[in-house]
Order: C-alpha cells, then sequence, then structure tokens
C-alpha cells in the first residue's frame, strides 16, 4: 500500500521580538507552498503573563493574504485602511494585500494587564497573477458564519474555501480549503482528497496516519490521490486541514512580500524604504526595511 505521506515538515523556532517565539513551518527548504498557502506560523500554546504579549508594529505586505486564527487568547489588528478589529478564538481574519497594504499587531491592554492564555496559527496565502495587484482589503468573519459539522467525534469548522460539499463565506480567489478541526482521544478523521494539494499541521497533541506518529510541529504534505484517515493520540488533537489547486508558478518571497516577480519585490523595498506606503492611522511606529 502506497504511503500516503508524501512529505514531513517539522516547524522551526523563531522570535517576532519581545520575546514572542512562535513556530515557522512554511516556507520551508523542502517544500515551499502547500496549494496557495506559502506561510504557516504556529504560536503557543503558552501562558503569557501580566505585561507581556504580541507587539508588532507597522509593517507592509504586498502579493498575498493573511489568514489569523486563533484557538486562545486575541490580537488587536490595525491597517492602513482605517480597520481596527479584535479578533477573537473561531473568529477569522482575512487581510488582502494585493498592491499593497500596511497593518499592526498587538495584544490589547486589557489583556496585556492581567495576562492570558495565547494559541493560534497565522497563515500567509499567495495571490494568483491575476489578483497580485488587486486592491488591499480587509474582512472579519465571525465564528458563527463559519460552516460547523461534526465527523464522526471530530468537531471540524471550514475557515476557508471550499471542502466536504461546504463553503465558507471568507473572501478567497483561487480554490484553496482552510479546516480547523478538533478531536478527542482516539477519534478518526477522514481527510477528503477533492483538493490537489493537501497538508495537516499538528497544533496540539497528536495524530497517527498509517504507521507514522505526528506530534506538535509537524506539518505532512499528503500524496495526491484517495481519502487519508488519521487517528488522534492519546491526549486529542488540534489540526489545520490546508491546501487547494497547485499554484500558476512559483513565487518568490522576501519579508512581508510576496510576488512572481523579484522585480516586483525589489519595488516594493524601494517603497517601504522611501516611504511610499500608505500608513496605518494614528500610528507612527514601523518596522524598518531589514537589511537583509
Amino acid at each position: 500500500m502506497a504511503d500516503p505521506i508524501e512529505l514531513l515538515i517539522q516547524g522551526r523556532a523563531h522570535d517576532l521580538g519581545g520575546g514572542f517565539a512562535v513556530r515557522r513551518v512554511l516556507p520551508s527548504v523542502k517544500r515551499r507552498m502547500v496549494g496557495p498557502f506559502i506561510f504557516l506560523d504556529h504560536f503557543g500554546p503558552m501562558d503569557v503573563p501580566p505585561g507581556g504579549g504580541m507587539e508588532v508594529r507597522p509593517h507592509p505586505h504586498i502579493g498575498l493574504a493573511t489568514v489569523t486564527y486563533l484557538f486562545d487568547g486575541g490580537i488587536f489588528h490595525r491597517d492602513s485602511l482605517g480597520f481596527a478589529q479584535p479578533i477573537k478564538p473561531g473568529d477569522v481574519n482575512w487581510m488582502t494585500a494585493g498592491s499593497g497594504i500596511v497593518h499592526s499587531e498587538r495584544t490589547e491592554p486589557e489583556m496585556r494587564a492581567t495576562g492570558f492564555r495565547m494559541h493560534g496559527v497565522q497563515t500567509w496565502v499567495a495571490l494568483p497573477k491575476t489578483h497580485e495587484e488587486t486592491a488591499p482589503a480587509f474582512e472579519h468573519v465571525e465564528a458563527a458564519r463559519l460552516p460547523a459539522w461534526h465527523d464522526r467525534d471530530a468537531a471540524l469548522r471550514l475557515i476557508v474555501g471550499t471542502y466536504a460539499g461546504r463553503t465558507a463565506p471568507t473572501t478567497h480567489f483561487s480554490p484553496i480549503f482552510y479546516v480547523g478541526a478538533e478531536l478527542p482521544a482516539g477519534a478518526r478523521l477522514a481527510v477528503s482528497p477533492e483538493h490537489a494539494e493537501r497538508a495537516i499541521y499538528v497544533a496540539d497533541g497528536s495524530a497517527i496516519i498509517g504507521d507514522r506518529a505526528l506530534a506538535v510541529g509537524d506539518l505532512v504534505v499528503l500524496a495526491a490521490g484517495p481519502t487519508v484517515d488519521l487517528v488522534a493520540g492519546a491526549g486529542g488533537a488540534k489540526l489545520m486541514l490546508l491546501g487547494g489547486a497547485v499554484m500558476d508558478g512559483p513565487r518568490h518571497i522576501w519579508w512581508n512580500f510576496v510576488s512572481s516577480t523579484k522585480e516586483r519585490i525589489e519595488a516594493a523595498k524601494v517603497d517601504w524604504r522611501d516611504g511610499r506606503f500608505a500608513m496605518v492611522p494614528g500610528d507612527s511606529e514601523f518596522i524598518p526595511l531589514p537589511d537583509k
């Protein structure tokens, strides 16, 4: 029987500043993308003491959409379009960068004062060439608006795209699926074969596919073809199922910029360095262009 796992990628530690550490899973030297997903950061679960939290100053993006999904905690988003939006567990923030947007991600003062538990995943979705320069936009989708269902004992929520006969209301520009799945110990889940590229990320607990044991920080890229069955480990599991159609060509990624051409990224570097991006209203801070 063919191995259902094509590739295993293990997240690596990365510090966002202020001691706020994440596991960076994509891009990897082993695999740049799965469907349109080109970036995946996993943070937590962590208990943040009073005075701590996320402090990501305004910074730019082009050629992508950011998707933030939380299990615990909260993040306050502000952007150059004037949106100011807290995100809570189960909700989705989808920000289309397109031709260019600037945003900040910070912990709200009330949470910072008391301390809190933080756990979530942020992904970047590369935009197809036809939409790389689309107008920037922001969309907040509450948890209650997302399709949610049970597959035997597994609880699933469709965050973006189409999956298992369901469609999320979240904006998207190419075939994609992004599902949050929570499984109690021993629960089984069948991963649908409907999308060309598929992956499973273990955000909490453990899981087993065939004879392969998967732990927190593991991203498994599934072989194309049939349904893949998995079983949650003894402590249960929180999983992200993700993927979609094969992208319309390779993408270049440098800092917060994604594009199908290196020339567009070079132009974005100059625009940020020279202050030509619109800034977040009322926020004079920003992250300077890195040296490399």
